[in-house]
């Protein structure tokens, strides 16, 4: 995203994460230019925890077991920076960062600036030493 403050906390709605071809790639370019990156989610934690390590994404915060809207005004008190941006997928979602005092983007126009692609999430390629790790399984 061209012109973005570094001084910015950036969250993606899980339902926008997996409208992303490569999640992984997209949390690494976020934090090119945000101070903090995250997820939200009205998922229960343990679907949240899967979907970011089975793609390899460090987030700075999560929803935990809260909802949305909760989760929204916990992170904005205790991450302060310039802007509050939530990435989401439809109106309820915009609704929902303005009720929690976020700026609202949707992924498709986030994909476009960033030059994110969309599409199936795809997990990133296992590394010759996580292959390893899984043979001493047993």
């Amino acid at each position: 995203m061209d012109g973005g403050s570094g001084d910015m906390t950036l969250a993606f709605d899980l339902d926008a994460l997996k409208q992303l071809a490569y999640p992984d790639s997209v949390f690494n370019d976020a934090r090119q230019w945000s101070e903090y990156v995250g997820v939200i989610s009205d998922q229960p934690t343990y679907v949240v925890t899967n979907f970011t390590r089975k793609h390899r994404i460090r987030q700075d915060f999560f929803s935990g077991p809260r909802g949305r809207e909760e989760s929204l005004v916990n992170v904005k008190e205790q991450f302060d920076t310039d802007r509050h941006v939530f990435v989401g997928t439809d109106e309820e979602a915009a609704a929902l960062a303005e009720t929690a005092g976020w700026e609202y983007l949707p992924v498709e126009q986030a994909a476009e600036a960033a030059e994110w692609e969309l599409g199936e999430p795809e997990a990133p390629a296992a590394t010759t030493n996580e292959d390893d790790e899984r043979d001493d399984w047993p």
